[in-house]
């Protein structure tokens, strides 16, 4: 029954090795770079029936009879508009003053790559440049308004309070419409990725008007994605607490709406909900007031290739004399678990958290990254952190360990009986069965129970592996030495000896990358080797020979996966060695590590040599005669020499009798006497 525990453990092995050479040979294909794209109208007709959320107006005029002349126009207005600074601890950038729209932003906390002059994370850019993406707002006219009226993607913002936005300072726009209407926006920021931005009209004519906020997120061209299937990037909203995800490329497959000009997704929010964009670790996102109603919108124009978010407020009428605002957040920046826990629970965003992707094991993946955050708060550093979620997973795990290797440890008696017991039932599999479970049962052993350690250890990696793929606590967390992002593979490599040879490493994108094994890859066999060594090896060849390749192809295999996961896998293998270890003599069985390595080595040595001799080329017949007749020629079997041995002495020395022929000269014939 050992073996068939060895056989479901192969199995998992195997099915996920399987997964993850599919990933390695046919990895997603990279999307192609978009070219830089002007701006177009993001809605519909504007002369539509006010259904109590207003048509949205054009990006930039659609009323135009050449509407790419006017789009030409106002991207060069916001390239040279003037702008309003961002100052923060966190962030650095401008608000453009046409439109309003924060389009410049760029993270001061997270470089692209490790080098010391590498250049900020940049979040939003304007329109006009290359992946432009940004943030705006404005109202929707109503029926006794037009887009005029209105202000919008294009208006002509003037400065009313500041001239740098700060946690400290925000700053005041204001436009007059020339028609009775005042608009001002106000924007202020904290000090780590959260902007509120008020608007707010003053109806200072004569009639009453209506119209409805909105705020909308756009994005010119699918952005550069991972590919990855565990991860998530795209469309995040949360409406009335359910949670939808839509990938970049499934945003064209919504269903097209003429009014809308695009494709087009609505939901109703009624109870509070958000709605924006996510990357692996960046985020932009519309936040209504909590408990506000809205419409949710995911949208796609494949005219100009532009992915946009909106949220659509409710119709608002204004009176004379009167006055309306409306504060809309905006978060903007890294997926840190510390901000966005502390705006959903400041805030009372729901389930605000939840746009971290935590994949379909949320209720390990968030356990698991609250634990390794709070070790990693105590030590200081995220690799020892890694190593200490270890020790308590096997500390939380070793009832079920310590069940398996006694269970282990009797079977290991029970061998010399099982191999008697084997020769005496013969080839009869279905007889040896029931033998077998029938000393199981006398002697009180579960053999399934090898596999309860392994049962939960199996959505703990996936679950870990997700964490470290997707939270940006892990990116660019250093070690010790050599390891400077636990979120990448192993930089050193074998092929220039870990970078003794005056040679860099090959690319990651090159083939010498797959056998371009580092430090932590080649510690991750050897652990998995020794691991091995605590049980001899299985009897059956063929299971024999796969036991023993497995850990080295689990080393090629995960030698490109994050350094962070190796660690955990490294540091799992060596706890549970000695766990097992201490457990089995315990049980007063000495697991015979050296000599299980001594036999394999001496097996391999005379598999290699049979092979080696039915290598051998045979040799020319003419070459084989001689040795041939030679056999022939060879004395008798043993039997055959005791039978010689006991004839007597005399015949012993008698030739035989065609040697004796041989020697003797012709017989001389005599001639008969004649009789006198």
């Amino acid at each position: 029954m050992n073996d068939q525990n060895k056989n479901l453990i192969l199995a998992t092995a195997l099915s996920f090795a399987v997964i993850l050479c599919w990933f390695l040979i046919f990895p997603p294909e990279e999307p192609p770079i978009e070219p830089t794209l002007p701006d177009v109208p993001i809605s519909s007709d504007p002369a539509a029936p006010d259904l109590g959320v207003a048509s949205l107006p054009p990006v930039i005029g659609s009323n135009a009879d050449d509407p790419g002349l006017e789009l030409d126009a106002q991207a060069e207005a916001v390239s040279v508009a003037t702008r309003i600074p961002v100052e923060t601890p966190s962030v650095t950038g401008s608000v453009s003053i046409v439109g309003g729209r924060l389009d410049d932003l760029s993270l001061l906390n997270y470089k692209e790559t490790l080098d010391e002059d590498s250049e900020n994370v940049r979040l939003f850019s304007p329109a006009g440049q290359s992946a432009s993406y940004y943030s705006l707002f404005g109202w929707a006219p109503g029926p006794s308004l037009n887009n005029a009226e209105v202000p919008g993607p294009g208006t002509p913002w003037s400065i009313e309070i500041g001239s740098t936005l700060s946690p400290e300072n925000p700053v005041t726009l204001v436009w007059d419409n020339g028609s009775g209407l005042t608009f001002r926006r106000t924007i202020a920021v904290d000090e780590n990725y959260m902007f509120y931005v008020t608007q707010s009209v003053n109806n200072n004519g004569n009639e009453s008007v209506r119209m409805a906020p909105y705020g909308l997120i756009a994005r010119h061209g699918e952005p550069d994605v991972q590919g990855f299937f565990i991860l998530h990037e795209g469309v995040v909203r949360m409406s009335d607490g359910e949670l939808q995800e839509i990938d970049y490329s499934d945003v064209p497959d919504l269903t097209y709406d003429a009014r809308e000009r695009g494709n087009i997704e609505v939901l109703d929010v009624q109870q509070g909900g958000w709605v924006g964009f996510t990357d692996k670790y960046w985020m932009a996102t519309l936040i209504p007031t909590p408990g506000q109603s809205f419409k949710s919108v995911a949208k796609y124009t494949e005219a100009s290739d532009i992915y946009q978010t909106e949220a659509r407020m409710p119709t608002v009428e204004v009176h004379p004399g009167g006055s309306v605002s409306v504060e809309t957040m905006l978060f903007a920046g890294a997926k840190e678990w510390d901000a966005i826990r502390g705006y959903e629970q400041s805030f009372g965003i729901d389930r605000f958290i939840d746009s971290i992707d935590w994949g379909w094991f949320f209720f390990l993946t968030k356990p698991i990254f609250m634990l390794l955050r709070w070790i990693n708060n105590l030590i200081g550093n995220m690799g020892w952190a890694i190593i200490g979620l270890t020790l308590v997973i096997k500390a939380f795990l070793f009832p079920l360990a310590y069940k398996s290797y006694v269970s282990l440890a009797k079977m290991k008696e029970l061998q010399p009986e099982l191999a008697k017991l084997k020769e005496k039932v013969g080839d009869d599999k279905k007889r040896m069965q029931q033998e077998m479970m029938a000393y199981y049962k006398t002697h009180k052993i579960n053999p399934a129970s090898g596999c309860l350690p392994i049962l939960p250890q199996i959505p703990i990696f996936f679950s870990l592996y997700k964490v470290i793929f997707v939270t940006i606590e892990m990116r660019h967390a250093p070690f010790i030495w050599w390891l400077k992002d636990l979120s990448a593979p192993d930089p050193t490599s074998i092929l220039n000896l870990f970078g003794a040879l005056p040679w860099s490493a090959p690319d990651p994108a090159s083939l010498l990358s797959l056998i371009s094994l580092g430090v932590l890859p080649i510690l991750l066999g050897v652990t998995m080797w020794l691991q091995q060594k605590l049980n001899p090896a299985p009897t059956d060849p063929t299971q024999a020979a796969i036991f023993a390749w497995l850990p080295w192809i689990f080393m090629f295999m995960l030698g490109r996966f994050a350094s962070g996961l190796i660690i955990y896998w490294i540091a799992n293998n060596t706890i549970t060695f000695v766990q097992q270890y201490a457990i089995m003599r315990t049980q007063g069985v000495r697991p015979d590590v050296l000599g299980n390595i001594r036999a394999g080595i001496q097996k391999r040595t005379a598999a290699q040599n049979t092979e080696s001799k039915s290598a051998e080329p045979e040799e020319p017949d003419k070459s084989k005669e001689p040795k041939a007749q030679n056999k022939t020629a060879e004395p008798k079997p043993p039997d055959n020499a005791k039978k010689q041995e006991a004839k007597p002495k005399s015949q012993k020395k008698q030739k035989p009798r065609s040697q004796r022929s041989q020697s003797r000269p012709p017989p001389v014939r005599k001639k008969p006497k004649q009789k006198k």
